[in-house]
């Protein structure tokens, strides 16, 4: 129980160490350098605020993840601690226009990550990506501009950053939009430090100690808990007792088996009827390519004219409840209707007139 005490103390405690280091990162004034890709491979340092007696720009090239020709000393001093902002070259991009229902703009991270390996040469471990600002088109609709990279690509430039002492480093590449116009997608914005690192305050460093207080406050909630669970653990033993009990009493009865059967009948939605409850919702204009019944949910793929506007049928329907895009819905450039992935809950209602 103690070990499961500090375990969750530890981990509480890096939660604590990153949330105070992004507040600070907020309000801390890094030094920016601005890191442009060339056409020969090579990258070009310049700070993105000049000022008299900064260093100049200086080009180099990586060699195992280390500036070749070394770095000045002014510019190993000028990383050290500074935010960089790397700049790829559009040719070691994968750009693509990628459009959804209005609706999705809640759920773009998850919808996007899921097509990865479809839009790039890459799985979504494999790659780095981004995407800008959705913007509306027509038929209540929104588009982003996304732009991806291999992983392998970008890794060079962070142990780089690392090595230098670099605070936290980000990566763009130019992306071209709807309207043809290209714009800086962030692929990645990574910190490389946390609390511990030398350039945070020390008054920092003293609210963290401080927290250590926290774990006798820990200690008894550990004790208060332990008993509370306990508590339950018992009261959860003693249902299940009883629940024995009486199927042990209903297996002694040829009708209370055969109560059993028809509760078990009335509960399970038959796959017949959920089928025929769906044609009923359906409109005409919607053709289904495929139909999954899994425990007490049904998923149904096909395609349509208003893909929205099934969440609302579904929900309407006495036979069907929670229904939701489990996949986000497409158009294919030589189709005229959506494609679209639908799931709702079956309702125990089948069975009650069989």
């Amino acid at each position: 129980m103690l070990a499961e005490a500090r375990q969750w103390f530890e981990q509480w405690i890096g939660a604590v160490a990153t949330a105070v280091d992004g507040v600070a990162g907020r309000f801390m004034r890094r030094r920016s350098i601005e890191l442009d890709e060339n056409g020969d491979g090579t990258f070009t340092a310049r700070l993105a605020v000049s000022k008299d007696g900064s260093p100049s720009p200086v080009s180099f090239r990586l060699d195992h993840d280390a500036p070749q020709p070394p770095l000045p000393a002014d510019w190993k001093i000028a990383f050290d601690g500074s935010r960089i902002e790397v700049r790829l070259r559009s040719d070691q991009i994968v750009s693509r226009v990628l459009d959804f229902p209005s609706q999705a703009s809640d759920f773009l991270d998850g919808m996007i990550r899921a097509q990865v390996d479809r839009l790039t040469p890459w799985s979504a471990a494999d790659a780095v990506f981004g995407w800008s600002s959705p913007q509306p088109i027509a038929n209540e609709r929104i588009e982003v501009a996304f732009g991806a990279t291999a992983a392998t690509k970008v890794d060079p430039l962070i142990r780089m950053a690392r090595m230098l002492g670099a605070a936290s480093v980000a990566v763009s590449a130019p992306a071209v939009g709807g309207d043809g116009v290209a714009q800086q997608v962030t692929l990645l914005d990574k910190s490389l430090r946390g609390l511990a690192g030398p350039s945070v305050p020390r008054l920092l460093r003293v609210g963290l100690v401080s927290t250590a207080a926290a774990a006798a406050v820990s200690l008894l909630l550990n004790i208060y808990l332990g008993g509370w669970l306990q508590s339950e653990q018992d009261d959860l033993q003693h249902r299940i007792a009883q629940r024995r009990a009486a199927l042990r009493l209903d297996a002694n009865g040829d009708s209370s088996g055969l109560g059993l059967l028809a509760k078990r009948k009335q509960t399970t939605p038959s796959s017949v009827m959920v089928m025929e409850a769906v044609s009923r919702v359906l409109p005409d204009t919607t053709y289904v390519t495929e139909l999954r019944i899994e425990g007490n949910k049904v998923q149904v793929v096909g395609l349509t004219q208003d893909a929205p506007s099934l969440i609302r049928l579904l929900e309407q329907s006495p036979q069907f409840t929670r229904a939701t895009f489990f996949a986000p819905t497409t158009r294919a450039a030589n189709e005229s209707a959506e494609r679209f992935h639908v799931e709702a809950n079956i309702s125990a209602y089948f069975g009650a007139g069989s």
